[in-house]
């Protein structure tokens, strides 16, 4: 089969299209002919040669999809041949097949295949942070770093569902914080002119926040640990602000009792990707189907233009999600 590989490790140049064996899938998994596949930013880490990839993964990127069911295992008896699929693996995307356990997968219904391709990493993040590891309430207050992209986008509207009573977000520019606003949040800070630690102060009258979901670590982490309530908790699950926090005072972890989790969904076992995918399409996904829930594509591109999709991943210019269509499987199919 046709695969985007990587060289060696390094820039966007890197990728190629190449053959390798067409997968064989286990009594457990599905075989899944790629329509679409979305980018995440580890995909710009994998391919950099500095993402501590799992066992289960391979060396082919990409974690979400959408196509079509063409083989089945022996015990995936959910699903049939042709079935109209989504879901989320430990890698291999960025190909024209995929074979994936069939409890990380779920009919697409009248989902586009744009659509599902981009949905399940963002929203699973998310609804670790918020609800697993958050626990948030309704009426409790709620801080979402980087939340222009598509975890912030999914965790906005998360907390707007759990009733939060104050959605507090960070962007770099106008245009992203409007669109926070219009996802669902009610306090948008622009880092690059304010501190957010100092409007949460001013806002909460000096009380702090019941849950920060970050994705920066370093860089904010001091500030996070002071914008926390008493049994305040925190998710992080990114580094993208560096791994080493200096000049940090943690004293206000033990007088607050805050509970701090670190988290990288793709780590997970596969029992527990099981159980959070069946939470989700439960609690979550009719929302989504049904559009209660808003989700955004910046921008789908041909999968022959893969180089040009990174860049603009690189470049942190968009909102939503960025989507990649398998353009020889699409065009079998006309």
């Amino acid at each position: 089969m046709k695969a985007i590989l990587v060289k060696q490790p390094g820039g966007v140049d890197q990728l190629y299209f190449g053959l390798t064996d067409k997968p064989v899938p286990k009594p457990n998994e599905l075989l899944v002919k790629i329509h679409c596949f979305a980018l995440n930013r580890m995909d710009i880490v994998q391919r950099e040669g500095r993402y501590p990839l799992p066992p289960e993964a391979g060396p082919i990127l990409g974690v979400e999809f959408a196509g079509v069911v063409v083989g089945t295992g022996a015990d995936a008896q959910r699903f049939k041949l042709g079935d109209r699929v989504f879901g989320l693996a430990y890698g291999g995307a960025y190909a024209q097949y995929i074979a994936v356990d069939a409890g990380s997968v779920h009919h697409l219904g009248s989902l586009t295949m744009e659509m599902g391709s981009s949905l399940l990493e963002c929203w699973y993040t998310a609804y670790q942070a918020v609800d697993y590891i958050g626990n948030l309430k309704a009426g409790e207050d709620i801080l979402i770093h980087a939340a222009s992209g598509g975890v912030g986008t999914a965790a906005i509207q998360l907390a707007k569902m759990a009733g939060a009573r104050r959605i507090f977000v960070t962007a770099g520019s106008p245009e992203k914080l409007e669109y926070c606003r219009k996802v669902g949040a009610t306090h948008p800070i622009n880092y690059r002119e304010q501190s957010f630690k100092d409007v949460i102060q001013r806002e909460t009258g000096g009380r702090g926040v019941d849950v920060i979901c970050d994705y920066l670590l370093a860089s904010y982490f001091g500030d996070n640990i002071d914008s926390l309530a008493k049994d305040g908790r925190m998710s992080l699950q990114g580094a993208m602000g560096g791994s080493a926090a200096e000049h940090v005072n943690l004293l206000p972890i033990l007088y607050k009792r805050l509970h701090i989790e670190g988290s990288t969904l793709r780590s997970r076992s596969l029992e527990y990707q099981r159980n959070l995918s069946e939470a989700f399409g439960r609690d979550v996904l009719p929302h989504i189907e049904s559009g209660e829930m808003f989700w955004h594509i910046d921008r789908a591109f041909d999968w022959e233009d893969i180089q040009d999709a990174h860049r603009l991943m690189e470049a942190a210019t968009f909102t939503g999600k960025i989507v990649v269509r398998v353009t020889d499987n699409l065009n079998e199919t006309k």
